[in-house]
């Protein structure tokens, strides 16, 4: 499978947004929340999942606050954002790697949840 490289990691976020843009249910909540800014999203992601897994400085952000004025968001959507998200990450890495990339995914669903909507829906 692959190393954890800035690299790597850049690949997933592309692969992962790839796969989020393409989908009926979450495609249209992405573009409609980014529009035109892709490009800079994408980086940003890189830029976080670097920090978050590499120990990168270079992500600054309030992640929780800028979702939380996004509208249109519901409880399935981060279902199915972390089936694809795992996909993705099971498709370019395995063991440990593959693990604490879950690990986080699921720790970002649970307080994105929790803000959204008063409560943890998905496991």
């Amino acid at each position: 499978m692959t190393e954890l490289t800035a690299d790597s990691i850049a690949t997933l976020v592309h692969t992962f947004y790839d796969d989020v843009r393409a989908d009926p249910e979450l495609g249209l909540v992405f573009n409609n929340a980014i529009g035109e800014h892709w490009d800079t999203h994408l980086a940003r992601m890189v830029d976080f999942w670097s920090n978050v897994m590499l120990g990168v400085k270079g992500f600054q952000g309030n992640v929780f606050g800028k979702h939380m004025a996004l509208q249109g968001v519901e409880a399935r959507h981060f279902e199915r954002w972390l089936a694809l998200f795992e996909a993705a990450v099971d498709r370019l890495f395995d063991g440990e790697v593959a693990d604490e990339f879950k690990i986080v995914a699921r720790r970002i669903a649970h307080s994105l949840q929790y803000g959204f909507f008063g409560k943890v829906l998905v496991p």
